[in-house]
């Protein structure tokens, strides 16, 4: 079984539409394939085994930010946030972090359209990090990652790039921006809903998205750096060595968070449309676009704008999924996005990029990845805008 990705679809599909688009796919080739030709895998899902050193720990934080009302539910007089961090630990632990609960599962499937899967699957994936463990590190050791996911998706849709970064000595913030998912859980049991899906036709919903979400980094960035951080191992973090990555939507996010934060020293933006302009003046830290191939208008028009050092670099085979945990759990469970990238290589053609971009950037470690081609990853490759 596969679904054929037309070249409208190739060419929305960086922007909210791909990530409906392509699930509607899915979900339709299922439901119309004759009874008993969709094969669905029994197997628990995966991710691949991040490749560092250190054992890697997690843990979640509720965050509450008093400050401004809630962008998708004006009744709400705060902002809430939920958080995952994942960072090098101690030991290994004994107890693996739950990937997303069941009704997370069912939630994101169903809205999504997808059929003929478990509406649970996705709960039941094996991650690589345990619950209940020490950090390690020293004072102010560790530079800082923040996660911003692709829209409607949640903070657990870049687990594998999260584990790979904290198992190599990095720090990383998922945050779940709230409202904007198909299901989100607070620590009182309470779950929430994509309120921004379903905003009026007219409303320029996705620059609205990309500024709240550069306030939501800027938050979490307080409360994790401040005086007093909401986080036990908070005195552990560099505040002069941090980074942001976002995927899809939260990519897009990337240069509005560095332009109005000053903290955020280098940027990632994962197959995301730049839906909100870089101004006239420019952004000059570094900054790389990660995306797969196909013409997209957003990246050509602001790359004059990255005064800085950048990189474009396209992923041959890759679709809109590639750029998270989607891509491998999918074709793990039966289902086809499209990507011409087998089994887990989506997972470890990201994680080396994006792990050499943040570790020339923060840690000043020269990187001949993000230099010339490589015979190890030939499906990147190099773009040059006029």
């Amino acid at each position: 079984m596969r679904n054929h990705i037309t070249p409208r679809d190739r060419a929305k599909r960086r922007g909210v539409a791909a990530v409906v688009g392509l699930l509607a796919v899915v979900a339709t080739t299922l439901v119309a394939a004759p009874s008993g030709s969709a094969v669905v895998s029994a197997a628990t899902p995966y991710l691949p085994e991040p490749t560092g050193p250190r054992p890697v720990g997690t843990t979640s934080l509720y965050l509450k930010d008093v400050s401004r009302r809630d962008p998708w539910v004006p009744s709400a007089n705060a902002r809430e946030l939920m958080v995952s961090l994942w960072y090098p630990a101690t030991s290994s632990g004994t107890r693996r972090a739950q990937y997303m609960t069941p009704k997370e599962s069912e939630l994101l499937l169903t809205e999504s359209g997808v059929t003929g899967v478990p509406a649970d699957v996705l709960s039941r994936t094996r991650t690589n990090a345990s619950t209940d463990v020490r950090p390690a590190g020293r004072k102010r050791g560790l530079p800082l990652v923040v996660l911003s996911p692709g829209f409607p998706w949640p903070r657990s849709s870049l687990t594998a790039l999260a584990e790979e970064l904290a198992s190599h000595g990095y720090l990383v913030a998922g945050i779940d921006h709230t409202y904007e998912n198909h299901g989100m859980t607070f620590p009182d049991g309470r779950v929430v809903t994509c309120a921004a899906c379903g905003l009026p036709e007219g409303v320029d919903m996705e620059k609205a998205v990309i500024e709240s979400r550069a306030q939501d980094v800027s938050f979490v960035l307080d409360e994790l750096t401040g005086s007093r951080p909401k986080w036990k191992g908070g005195p552990l973090i560099d505040p002069s060595r941090i980074a942001m990555a976002g995927m899809s939507l939260g990519g897009a996010s990337v240069g509005e968070t560095m332009l109005t934060d000053r903290r955020v020293l280098a940027g990632a933006n994962l197959d995301g449309s730049m839906f909100k302009d870089l101004p006239a003046s420019g952004l000059a830290r570094p900054f790389l676009i990660f995306g797969a191939e196909g013409a997209e208008a957003s990246w050509d028009r602001n790359w004059p704008r990255l005064t800085g050092w950048k990189r474009e670099l396209r992923v041959t085979g890759a679709v809109h999924p590639s750029f998270t945990d989607y891509d491998t759990l999918t074709q793990q469970i039966g289902l086809d996005f499209g990507s011409r990238l087998p089994g887990t290589r989506s997972v470890e053609i990201t994680r080396a990029y994006v792990r050499a971009f943040f570790d020339q950037h923060l840690r000043g470690r020269q990187q001949p990845l993000l230099n010339r081609p490589s015979a190890r990853y030939p499906e990147v490759k190099f773009s040059y805008p006029a």
